[in-house]
């Protein structure tokens, strides 16, 4: 027991030492100064052409539709098996869409194509970011079809990031959405719809 004891001290006794060293070897170091914040404030315009830009580059493809052409659009995109959230108005639904009512994995993966809404977008970026929201759904649903429609209006678009934080509840669970899903082997080859889908269609609405 005392031989432990002991140990404990003389760990004790060093750790002392090293940190008294650091202490000693800070004492004179100058203050950092603080770090600028207004570097990128929010509050921005947002240019709906700067966010059809990036999204293009992204390879995803925008169309510019009324509320009234959103299922027509859709329909004459996508095959048959179109999922969609609880909550998407019935007026954007397709002909036959499929309420996502908690379908299997294997349901959503056999689907031709996911209609959901957003919760915001990001011109600067080229990012759409979905909360979970009812007229949005599960992440789920929007990840194993292979193509995902995504319903946009003028007034959900932001300059930059932190415009769109500043919207969103970080309580929820969101969803960054930068153009379909790619990634790169160690050859930068690209390989699409690895994490998600290959083609991603943004419904930008006109009204």
């Amino acid at each position: 027991m005392s031989d432990s004891r002991d140990t404990a001290s003389r760990d004790r006794a060093s750790r002392e030492v090293v940190l008294g060293r650091v202490r000693a070897a800070l004492r004179d170091a100058p203050v950092p100064p603080p770090v600028p914040r207004e570097y990128r404030p929010a509050g921005r315009d947002a240019s709906l052409e700067m966010l059809i830009d990036r999204l293009v580059d992204y390879k995803a493809v925008v169309h510019r539709v009324s509320e009234e052409e959103v299922a027509s659009t859709v329909t004459g995109l996508a095959g048959e098996s179109v999922i969609v959230p609880t909550g998407l108005p019935h007026a954007w639904r397709p002909a036959g869409a499929v309420p996502d009512d908690g379908l299997a994995p294997d349901r959503i993966a056999a689907a031709d194509a996911v209609l959901t809404a957003a919760a915001v977008a990001v011109a600067e970026t080229g990012t759409i970011v979905l909360d979970g929201s009812p007229d949005q759904g599960r992440r789920i649903i929007t990840l194993l079809p292979d193509v995902h429609f995504c319903v946009l209006r003028p007034s959900q678009v932001v300059a930059a990031v932190p415009d769109a934080v500043a919207r969103l509840d970080p309580r929820r669970p969101l969803t960054w959405i930068s153009g379909p899903s790619a990634t790169s082997d160690i050859e930068l080859n690209r390989v699409e719809g690895v994490h998600g889908p290959r083609h991603l269609h943004v419904l930008l609405l006109t009204g």
